[in-house]
């Protein structure tokens, strides 16, 4: 899978050397990948499809490049390189041919996405025509009622009040538990695998791919979240005390999920402190959960005079919680102070790269900059050792993508959600506005992160960089979130058109869902040992199948009314 044969034919006298680099691997030193002997000999390779390479051919004798290209190679093809010298000159040159056509590498993809569309069809329209059917039955014997008994408008109003009574009145924002459960399910599909398609992974170093946004919209959402529950308790006269014991309890709790059961599993054998990883998932999030409602509960609630005017009333969400901005402004100034400033050996000054054989190989030792050298100094061993770079970038240094200085940024990406949730609380009722103040953060936020970036993977001021949580990849995800908020808002909310299904079903279950999934998702049914490892086929229907069956549980547990609270 993501791999191809390629064939060296080498028919120049004397030797030749074959090196390579992945063009997603930022100024990348260039790996050798094959010594073919002269007179005719042949040399052969397995590469990876996954990005486009570039590959060079140099001569032993005349220490220069004979040739170079880039291409990107298909999955399961064969390809062969002739290198001859060239009839019209004394060079030599290289000629490329295709011996074995390679695989429909996204053809499974495509099936999937095909078969989900018509599955989501057949739910729209299926309850669709079952709710015009039930409403023709209900105005005709409304008529006929009429008709029979000539009452003016009493048994009409009788059934409308009836037909109301049965309608269940909405007590949570659905578009929020739909959000939740959107990118939960998104999580637990990439965590499977994503079907072993590279942008179902985590990029290796700078960039997005799909797995990179699951995470920030979870911390965005609880940042939504301790809004507006702070505000329902608020009203149901809940002091700060017991919100604060309340707080601390739930975050005690995640923290010792996340470290002692989503940190072992029996299949690792003996529990050793020597490997256990102290940051994670789970703690970031009880972290950043502690930090958002320790500012709730202290310096969020405030009543809003909306029919008072002010000069500040177009931001007055801004402006009456101007000691919670001061907070947020701080943190960043620690982190990008500690980020450009902070003095690691044998590292530049504000290093942001993976290291490795990056940037030319000048600085192997330095994954991560000062991120990764403040978490090395803390943890020291206990931290992840296998980072996303390693395979590209070959990486020596362990580093945490939920480390110390990525939890500020994490903190600012929960801060922008309880944004959300105070223009949601501001505004009620004026849906324009909440939908216009969304648009507006989003652009805010898109344009931001496209100066930092300056619209690059690689060459921006600070790139967008899901393993050290950069400030511009918060503003993407800012962007992102909002913009997503408000199209369910607008979707489920406003207008009913979607009644969240079946995300709002995993959203309202969540912790049950994804310690389940991390525990034993990968047990049968869940999971199993492929066997037909050459193509996406079984490992993409696996990854399906494993995420409808939480979704399917987290189903089951709503009929059921039971929901895991912590």
């Amino acid at each position: 899978m993501d791999q191809a044969l390629l064939t060296f034919h080498n028919q120049l006298p004397h030797e030749v050397e074959v090196f390579y680099t992945s063009d997603y691997c930022y100024k990348c030193v260039y790996q050798h990948l094959v010594s073919v002997k002269g007179n005719n000999n042949n040399g052969s390779a397995v590469i990876s499809t996954k990005f486009t390479l570039t590959v060079r051919v140099e001569s032993q004798i005349r220490n220069a490049t004979v040739c170079r290209w880039s291409q990107t190679y298909g999955e399961g093809g064969h390809y062969s390189v002739w290198i001859q010298m060239s009839n019209a000159a004394s060079n030599p040159s290289c000629i490329h041919t295709e011996d074995k056509r390679p695989n429909s590498t996204y053809l499974p993809l495509l099936v999937a996405a095909l078969l989900l569309a018509i599955i989501v069809l057949l739910c729209v329209v299926i309850p669709y025509i079952y709710r015009r059917r039930c409403t023709s039955k209900c105005i005709k014997t409304i008529c006929c009622q009429s008709l029979q008994y000539s009452v003016d408008n009493d048994v009409a109003h009788s059934c409308e009040a009836e037909l109301n009574a049965t309608k269940p009145k909405p007590t949570r924002l659905r578009s929020l538990d739909t959000f939740r459960g959107f990118a939960l399910t998104v999580m637990v599909f990439v965590n499977y695998g994503g079907g072993g398609y590279w942008f179902f992974q985590h990029a290796p170093w700078n960039g997005l791919t799909v797995a990179d946004l699951v995470m920030p919209w979870f911390v965005f959402i609880i940042g939504t979240s301790v809004v507006l529950a702070f505000r329902s308790m608020q009203r149901r006269g809940v002091s700060r005390l017991q919100l604060l014991r309340k707080v601390t309890w739930r975050t005690v709790v995640l923290l010792m999920l996340g470290f002692c059961f989503l940190n072992y599993s029996p299949r690792d054998g003996p529990l050793s402190w020597s490997w256990l990883r102290i940051p994670g998932v789970l703690q970031r999030l009880a972290f950043t959960y502690f930090v958002l409602s320790l500012l709730q509960n202290f310096w969020g609630q405030k009543e809003i005079p909306l029919r008072v005017y002010h000069w500040w009333n177009p931001v007055q969400d801004v402006v009456l919680y101007w000691p919670q901005w001061l907070i947020i402004i701080l943190l960043e100034t620690l982190w990008l102070c500690i980020t450009f400033l902070l003095p690691v050996p044998n590292c530049p000054t504000g290093y942001l790269g993976a290291g490795g054989i990056g940037e030319n190989g000048l600085y192997p030792n330095c994954t991560g900059g000062a991120a990764g050298y403040v978490d090395r100094w803390m943890f020291g061993d206990n931290m992840y050792r296998y980072p996303t770079c390693k395979e590209m970038y070959h990486t020596t240094q362990p580093f945490d993508p939920e480390g110390v200085l990525g939890t500020i940024n994490s903190i600012v990406m929960g801060f922008l959600g309880m944004q959300a949730g105070k223009i949601i609380i501001f505004y009620k009722g004026i849906n324009v506005h909440i939908l216009c103040r969304f648009l507006v953060w989003a652009v805010i936020l898109g344009i931001s992160a496209a100066i930092l970036s300056k619209c690059t993977r690689d060459g921006g001021f600070i790139p967008v960089n899901k393993n050290l949580w950069s400030v511009s990849y918060v503003m993407c995800m800012g962007c992102f979130s909002f913009l997503l908020l408000g199209g369910m808002y607008f979707v489920t909310d406003i207008k009913g058109w979607w009644n969240g299904q079946p995300f709002i079903y995993p959203g309202m279950n969540s912790i049950f869902v994804y310690v389940g999934h991390s525990l034993l998702g990968f047990y049968f049914p869940f999971s199993w040992e492929m066997r037909f490892q050459e193509s996406h086929w079984e490992w993409l229907f696996q990854s399906l199948w494993g995420t409808a069956l939480w979704v399917l549980i987290a189903y089951l547990l709503y009929r059921k009314k039971f929901f895991l609270k912590i």
